[in-house]
């Protein structure tokens, strides 16, 4: 039996929580959203399928001081919250210990790299999906793949994560499926936060559709400009063959847009911008998406004022 230490209480760390939990191991969860720590306590994690609500035994904290160290973390917390998650397991994470992000976007890494060292952080992307349905509360998005780039120190977690049926994929460069995946996002999530709709509702509209087409054919276009060797074709049919794949699924942006939350456009499309304008290539769909983006956020944290 292992301990895991997960930072976060949204989607994705409720998920692989609740996959922890229900194979047996010790699950201690470290965020911020004290609705959901609550809940977490009172009952466990709840994981909603079409069989019913089922729950997993965990603890929840805002408190890093309320639980011991850890060998073993996971990072699943929105980008612009890797600074804090940093610090939280800076105060739980044994000297020996080891920090796996499986977050969205470019720079969560080197944030925390920056904190413990690359000793201790190891990087890795995962295609798995969930849709958090309320505090403590998360329903999955089907099935994925964790892929992680190669670590000494990595073998106890990957076999953990292996125990819990997850399927896991050693590689020994990640940055092109870092890239590959970021290629995909920025096709699809901030379209679906711009027009409120799930991702297969993206393929209902040949404007929408062509939008996504665009903004997938940019990112690779940047990212082959940069040396990095993408593991897709056609960016823009790939994306398509995703929200087909996905289409009940309501894109981690679209959840953040919902409840009025800062969302993570800046590690998508600011992701690409950035690089862009390293490489001198403009990137002007990527841009306007951003900015569309982040011009909802404005007005929502106006009417919180």
């Amino acid at each position: 039996m292992a301990e895991i230490t997960i930072i976060g209480t949204g989607a994705m760390a409720l998920y692989f929580g609740g996959r922890l939990a229900a194979a047996g191991e010790v699950v201690r969860l470290l965020g911020s959203w004290q609705e959901g720590i609550d809940a977490i306590n009172r009952k466990g994690i709840c994981v909603v399928s079409s069989a019913g609500k089922r729950y997993f035994p965990a603890e929840a904290s805002a408190d890093p001081g309320k639980f011991p160290s850890t060998h073993m973390a996971l990072v699943l917390v929105k980008s612009w919250q890797t600074k804090g998650a940093a610090r939280l397991l800076a105060e739980v994470l044994h000297p020996d210990g080891i920090v796996l992000t499986l977050q969205n976007g470019l720079g969560n890494a080197e944030i925390l790299t920056a904190e413990f060292g690359e000793e201790q952080v190891a990087q890795g992307v995962t295609t798995y999906g969930a849709t958090v349905q309320g505090p403590g509360t998360v329903c999955p998005g089907g099935e994925g793949v964790i892929s992680v780039q190669q670590h000494p120190k990595l073998a106890p977690l990957i076999q953990t994560l292996r125990h819990c049926d997850l399927e896991v994929q050693e590689v020994s460069d990640i940055t092109s499926i870092l890239w590959s995946k970021l290629v995909i996002n920025v096709a699809i999530n901030p379209l679906t936060g711009i027009l409120g709709v799930k991702n297969g509702s993206l393929l209902d509209s040949p404007a929408a559709t062509k939008i996504m087409g665009l903004a997938a054919r940019e990112a690779a276009e940047v990212a082959s400009v940069m040396g990095i060797k993408l593991n897709i074709k056609d960016p823009g049919r790939k994306a398509e063959r995703v929200a087909a794949a996905t289409a009940e699924n309501l894109s981690s942006l679209l959840q953040d847009i919902r409840r009025n939350a800062p969302t993570e456009i800046d590690s998508l499309c600011g992701s690409v911008v950035r690089s862009g304008r390293m490489v001198d290539l403009p990137t002007p769909v990527n841009e306007i998406l951003m900015l569309m983006i982040q011009a909802k956020e404005d007005f929502y944290k106006e009417s919180q004022l």
